[in-house]
């Protein structure tokens, strides 16, 4: 009988863990939604300006579609605000306001996405590697 507990016991015990190492995997990975979605919106808003001048509201509207999130409007406005004084996007026109990337922001996010890429591909090649040994 107190065989059949401990292993009761046991078998509980592993599924908690199980339950805990599932849940830290799932903490991580909205950590990391949100670093590579919210936190960096930047991207997001020069990419989307690629396909040609627009205003705000549409900015967030092909943001949605494109990339599958929905920033909230004023931290969309913050950061076209910024993106525009560090001159990477401009007003095209007042009315309505119309932005549009500047050759400065094209190239900052060339730059980003070079960045990304070499580290993603480390981080595959470090993994690639540690699979190879085993």
């Amino acid at each position: 009988m107190q065989t059949y507990i401990n292993h009761e016991l046991e078998t509980s015990l592993e599924g908690q863990k199980s339950r805990d190492l599932v849940m830290s995997s799932l903490k991580a990975l909205v950590r990391l939604n949100r670093k590579l979605t919210v936190e960096n919106l930047w991207l997001y808003v020069l990419a989307c300006l690629m396909n040609g001048p627009t205003y705000a509201y549409d900015v967030r509207r092909r943001i949605r579609k494109m990339f599958g999130f929905n920033p909230s409007t004023i931290t969309l406005y913050t950061v076209i605000y910024k993106l525009s004084k560090e001159g990477l996007v401009r007003v095209a026109r007042e009315q309505p306001k119309t932005y549009e990337i500047t050759e400065e922001g094209k190239k900052t996010l060339e730059e980003a996405v070079k960045f990304v890429e070499r580290n993603i591909n480390k981080i595959k090649e470090i993994m690639s590697n540690s699979t190879e040994g085993k």
